[in-house]
């Protein structure tokens, strides 16, 4: 299975807390996660998404190699949301997707109108 990390932006705590729940009682879309972390870090993003493959049933290995490559191919945006994160403020957090892509497709197809 292939997967899919990108960075998203940054989100006060409680905004991204409320729609980790909303999320949570209606899951749209199966496989794809929104992580969130205090720290612009790959430490911290790996730990973010650890819990995530026994939840889906993906490989560990290949998830986190995935952020491993972005994190490898992708200074200038890590630099530009990492600043971003510290002009937020201690309140906010990095916010991330990771998601099969499958379902990552699926869901950009409803977004467009393809489906």
């Amino acid at each position: 299975m292939k997967y899919a990390f990108d960075i998203v932006g940054v989100s006060p705590v409680l905004d991204f807390f409320s729609h980790q729940q909303q999320n949570s009682q209606k899951p749209l879309y199966r496989g794809i996660e929104y992580v969130g972390t205090h720290k612009c870090t790959l430490d911290a993003i790996i730990k973010s998404v650890e819990p995530l493959p026994p939840k889906w049933g993906w490989d560990i290995d290949e998830v986190v190699g995935t952020v491993i490559e972005f994190w490898m191919n992708n200074s200038e945006s890590i630099c530009y949301w990492k600043s971003r994160l510290v002009d937020a403020g201690s309140d906010n957090l990095l916010v991330a997707r990771v998601a099969d892509m499958k379902a990552l497709k699926a869901e950009f197809e409803v977004l467009l109108g393809n489906q």
